[in-house]
């Protein structure tokens, strides 16, 4: 597992909940304080968001943190270094 499959899907979950959410990238921009080119980085997995940034975005989308990481978890290692796990998205909710 790469760091950026774990940017992808966080992105992925961020885009969810701001569909939901019913915003575009620009008013999840303006409500959480970030440029709408932030949003469409993190969106695409092209950057990784800094949990303060995480933060503000689900402040804004007025949902749980832990809601951007549906997916996503971390196995420990024992001998060896540990990873991320990403399990496959749900299927889309209609709309």
């Amino acid at each position: 597992m790469r760091d950026t499959d774990v940017s992808r899907t966080l992105g992925r979950n961020v885009a969810r909940c701001r569909l939901r959410a019913g915003l575009s990238q620009g008013e999840l921009g303006e409500r959480a304080s970030l440029h709408p080119t932030a949003i469409g980085l993190i969106e695409r997995g092209e950057r990784t968001a800094r949990i303060d940034t995480l933060l503000k975005i689900a402040g804004a989308l007025e949902i749980p943190p832990g809601d951007l990481f549906e997916g996503l978890s971390w196995t420990p290692g024992t001998r060896t270094s540990g990873q991320f796990q990403v399990r496959p998205p749900e299927d889309p909710e209609p709309g």
